[in-house]
């Protein structure tokens, strides 16, 4: 099977489980307010992992989302601009289901005062890219700063192409240690299973990327 043609058979498999896991999601929840169902797990708290995992990759999600739409006006490479529109849609799919999420559990989609980005996952902050964190927009582990997202739109053709595969890699190795945080410490089921399909999506990706940065004579940043 081509490259292309597994990223598109992924897409449409993830789009299936998606829809599955927020049906999933919500008879979980039907189950905890007592609708009629039978009993299940209780709702997640504001400060349990499962609701700072949602809030916070709803936002680590929404910057790579941001980043492929970028790329994708800055290159006429095909191979570059597949890759971000599958990014995209993937991401922005996940993204509205950990923020359908919240809402199902009736909780906010900002942390509760005194708990910053992170402070959900044991152990305290930990994974690809916690150095950088508080650093000119830096919230989350390997997320791009302003000044990286300001370059990568000002940025063209194998340049731009470059770029983005380094950010995005960051961004990709940032997100499986957030990810995998989850499948161990998250208790609604769905949830955890979305968290490891992630660390399988994104590690996949991330040896394609691997490739396509060596296509171009350059390596990530790590």
């Amino acid at each position: 099977m081509t490259p292309s043609r597994t990223r598109r058979t992924r897409w449409a498999a993830g789009s299936a489980v998606a829809l599955a896991l927020l049906f999933a999601g919500a008879a979980t929840i039907a189950s905890a307010r007592g609708d009629g169902a039978p009993a299940g797990p209780r709702t997640p708290s504001e400060r349990s992992a499962d609701a700072g995992f949602a809030r916070d990759m709803a936002v680590h999600h929404q910057q790579a989302v941001e980043m492929s739409f970028i790329v994708r006006d800055g290159t006429r490479d095909e191979d570059v601009r597949r890759l971000a529109y599958d990014i995209a849609n993937t991401q922005a799919n996940q993204r509205g289901m950990l923020l359908g999420w919240l809402d199902l559990w009736e909780l906010p989609k900002t942390a509760p005062e005194g708990q910053g980005p992170m402070a959900w996952m044991r152990g305290g902050h930990s994974g690809h890219g916690m150095e950088r964190m508080d650093h000119d927009g830096v919230l989350m582990p390997g997320m791009a700063s302003r000044t990286e997202l300001k370059q990568l739109g000002e940025a063209e053709g194998k340049q731009a192409e470059i770029l983005f595969l380094r950010l995005m890699t960051d961004h990709h190795e940032g997100g499986v240690a957030m990810a995998r945080g989850c499948a161990e410490q998250c208790t609604v089921t769905v949830e955890k299973r979305l968290a490891q399909g992630m660390v399988e999506a994104q590690q996949s990706e991330l040896d394609l990327m691997a490739d396509m940065l060596a296509a171009r004579g350059a390596t990530p940043r790590s």
